[in-house]
């Protein structure tokens, strides 16, 4: 796990829960820890990419430590993973019910969020930290045909304590490496073992999107 004041930033079928960008405004707190990770995508079923996860990359270090068997290396040479970070959150629209989700970052917004950072501070503290406020907008055609950006001034007037109903809602939660496991080095050959055989991987999160690395 990484804190998020110390992240870089670089570098199963999921029943999982996932916020869920909305075209336009978008208003959520951040939750915990950074999970760091690259993702390869293989095509499976239907034209479907599905991603796997780098395990030459260290989620704790940030880096390419090669200490693991990566076994899509071996099943794809010339294939090369992508960024994608990902961390909980709290939905804090109006309205909305307390509720621990995942967030899929976007590479170019968490840059904007770090920098905002510097000077609101970290957007994670239960006590001093801040909204994410930020606009989606879909300039082209492509799934990467995607700007995202940081509303700062939203997000300096949202500074506040976690509610109690919000305090709650994170204590019940589970981490995001227990949602996000980090799968082994045998498991990953069995799942791609299986889906050149023709089988469908049952236990990977597809539910994330191709936008990481641009976006």
């Amino acid at each position: 796990m990484v804190a998020f004041n110390k992240a870089k930033g670089k570098a199963e079928k999921s029943g999982i829960d996932q916020y869920q960008m909305k075209n336009g405004d978008n208003a959520i707190r951040f939750v915990g820890d950074l999970l760091a990770r690259y993702v390869y995508w293989i095509e499976g079923e239907n034209g479907k990419n599905i991603p796997f996860e780098c395990l030459s990359f260290d989620r704790e270090k940030e880096a390419f430590t090669n200490r693991e068997k990566d076994w899509v290396r071996e099943y794809y040479p010339d294939l090369k993973c992508t960024w994608s970070y990902a961390i909980q959150c709290l939905d804090i629209t109006e309205g909305a019910e307390p509720k621990v989700v995942i967030f899929n970052l976007k590479k170019k917004l968490l840059e904007q969020i770090k920098t905002a950072a510097e000077d609101l501070g970290d957007p994670t503290d239960p006590e001093t930290g801040w909204g994410i406020y930020f606009k989606k907008v879909k300039t082209g055609p492509l799934p990467y045909n995607v700007e995202y950006s940081l509303q700062v001034p939203k997000c300096m007037k949202s500074q506040r304590a976690l509610t109690d109903a919000e305090r709650q809602a994170i204590a019940s939660a589970k981490s995001i490496e227990e949602i996000l496991i980090r799968p082994t080095a045998d498991s990953q050959k069995e799942l791609l073992e299986r889906l050149r055989n023709g089988g469908q991987p049952s236990n990977v999160d597809d539910n994330i999107e191709e936008e990481f690395d641009i976006r």
